[in-house]
C-alpha cells in the first residue's frame, strides 16, 4: 500500500472525500491505507495498531460508505445497521465524533449508549430509525433486556480495542449480543497486539478474515522521546510540579496507579500553584466530562488518570506524558505513553522512578527491548539504589547527556500531520453532552 497517497486512491466516495478534507486530513495512515480497501470489500478484518495510528477512521470511513452504497433496506425504529462496541465511554464517544465528523454529508443517524447517565434519552433516541450504534457492552445488554433496541438487523459489528475488552471481562456480554445479530454480518475487530487471547476470540468470531498488522507486539511509537528520572519518591510531587513550571508545559497527562493516588496527587499539585484535575472511575459523569474539558481547553494544565480511566482519552497533539508511578504491568507503559507522539506528531513520556521501582523499569525495558535514557534535575537526589542499576551505570549516570540548567531534556508536541488520527474526528466539543465518561459498567 506504499502507492497510496490520498484518500482519493483508496476508493472513498466524494461525500467522504469532502469531508476529509473540511477536516483537515490529506494522507491516510498506514492502517487506513491497508484497513478501509479490505473492509469495503465486505469481508471479516482483524487488524493489530496502537492507539494514535488513526484505527477509527480506518474502520469508520468504509463503514460509511457501506451503508450509503448499494441496496438500503428499510430503516426501523431502534434497529441499527452497524454496532461499534468499545470498552469504555470516553471512546464511544470519540469514535462517534468521528461518524458524525466523516459523515456530515450523509444522511445516517448515529447515537452513542453507554452507562453513567439515565437511559430515557438514548431510549427516546432509539424510537426513530438509527443507522450506527456505538456503545458499551454492559448498558447495550440493559436496552437489549427492555427490548429497546434490536439488533437483529446489524449488517456490520467492530470490536474496537478488543484486548481492552477481554482485559475488563467483557468477553461474556459481547458474547451474549453476538447471540442476538444475524449470523451473516461482516465483522471487524482491531486491538492493540495479536496476543493468544485475540487469536482465540477472533477463531470463533471472525470468517476467514483478512489480517492487518500494523503495530509490533509492544513498542512504543517512534515519535515518543523516552527519558526516566531517577527520584526519591518522597520528592516525586515537589519535581513535578518544578519541572512543569520550569518547563512551562501546557498540557501534561500524568499517571498513578491508584483513584486514591491521583485524587492525593491532583491535589498537592493544585496546592503548589499547578491547577490539576484527577479523572478515575470514581468521579462522577459530571466531573469527568468536566474535568476533560477544561484539559482539552487549557484551563488546567495537568490531568492526573488512572490507567483504566485513560483508556481512549482523545486528546489531538498532547505534547507530554509522565508516568508518576511505573505500572505494575510492563505493557501498560505502552499504552499509557501511546497517549503523546500520535499520529506523526512528537511527543515526550517521562518517568519518575524511585528505588524500589527499579525492577518495574528493567521489566518495561526488556519488554520495549531498548534502555530508556536516565536524566536529572539539579537539587533533586538520584535514590541510593540506583547507584547501579543494572546498565553497568553509575549512580547518577546520563547515557547521551542530561539537563542543562536544571532542566530535563524533553520534546514539544509537534505540529499537526495532517492525518486523520481516528482519534481526531469532531475535534473539541461535537459530540453530545454527557458522553465523555467512564467505562458503562
Amino acid at each position: 500500500m506504499s502507492s497510496v497517497s490520498s484518500f482519493a486512491d483508496l476508493g472513498l466516495a466524494e461525500s467522504l472525500l469532502r469531508a476529509l478534507d473540511q477536516a483537515g486530513y490529506k494522507t491516510p495512515t498506514p492502517i487506513q491505507a491497508q484497513a478501509i480497501p479490505e473492509v469495503l470489500k465486505g469481508g471479516d478484518l482483524l487488524a493489530a495498531a496502537q492507539t494514535g495510528t488513526g484505527k477509527t477512521a480506518g474502520f469508520t470511513l468504509p463503514i460509511l460508505q457501506r451503508l450509503t452504497t448499494g441496496q438500503t433496506p428499510e430503516r426501523k425504529p431502534g434497529r441499527p445497521r452497524a454496532l461499534i462496541l468499545t470498552p469504555t465511554r470516553e471512546l464511544a464517544a470519540q469514535v462517534h465524533d468521528s461518524v458524525r465528523t466523516y459523515g456530515r454529508h450523509l444522511s445516517l443517524k448515529s447515537m452513542t449508549i453507554f452507562g453513567g447517565v439515565n437511559m430515557n434519552p438514548q431510549i427516546k433516541a432509539l424510537r426513530g430509525p438509527m443507522d450506527i450504534v456505538v456503545a458499551t457492552p454492559g448498558r447495550l445488554l440493559d436496552h437489549a433486556g427492555q427490548k429497546t433496541i434490536d439488533l437483529s438487523g446489524v449488517e456490520i459489528l467492530v470490536l474496537d480495542e478488543a484486548d481492552r475488552m477481554l482485559d475488563m471481562g467483557f468477553i461474556r456480554d459481547i458474547r451474549r449480543l453476538i447471540g442476538l445479530m444475524p449470523k451473516q454480518r461482516q465483522n471487524l475487530m482491531f486491538s492493540a497486539t495479536f496476543s493468544g487471547e485475540i487469536r482465540t476470540l477472533a477463531s470463533s468470531l471472525l470468517n476467514k478474515p483478512a489480517e492487518v498488522d500494523v503495530a509490533p507486539r509492544n513498542t512504543a511509537a517512534e515519535t515518543v522521546q523516552q527519558t526516566v528520572h531517577l527520584v526519591e519518591s518522597s520528592r516525586k510531587r515537589e519535581l513535578l510540579s518544578h519541572l512543569i513550571r520550569s518547563n512551562d508545559w501546557g498540557q501534561v497527562l500524568v499517571f498513578t496507579r491508584t483513584k486514591h493516588g491521583a485524587n492525593r496527587l491532583a491535589q498537592k499539585l493544585t496546592q503548589d500553584g499547578v491547577p490539576s484535575e484527577a479523572i478515575h472511575g470514581n468521579k462522577s459523569q459530571a466531573a469527568r466530562t468536566k474535568a476533560l474539558k477544561q484539559f482539552k481547553t487549557g484551563a488546567v494544565p495537568v490531568l492526573v488518570a488512572t490507567d483504566i480511566a485513560a483508556r481512549g482519552l482523545d486528546i489531538d497533539q498532547l505534547p507530554q506524558v509522565v508516568n508518576f508511578e511505573l505500572p505494575n504491568v510492563p505493557e501498560d507503559y505502552v499504552h499509557r505513553i501511546g497517549r503523546t507522539g500520535r499520529a506523526g506528531s512528537v511527543g515526550a513520556a517521562l518517568s519518575l522512578v524511585d528505588g524500589e521501582e527499579m525492577k518495574l523499569l528493567k521489566g518495561i525495558e526488556r519488554l520495549i527491548q531498548r534502555p530508556i535514557e536516565r536524566i536529572e534535575t539539579d537539587g533533586f537526589a538520584t535514590p541510593k539504589p540506583a547507584a547501579n542499576d543494572g546498565n553497568g551505570q553509575r549512580r547518577g549516570g546520563k547515557p547521551g547527556g542530561g539537563a542543562r540548567n536544571g532542566k530535563p531534556r524533553q520534546s514539544r508536541g509537534g505540529k499537526p500531520g495532517g492525518k486523520p488520527g481516528g482519534n481526531r474526528g469532531g475535534g473539541q466539543g461535537r459530540a453530545a453532552q454527557g458522553n465523555r465518561a467512564a467505562r458503562s459498567r
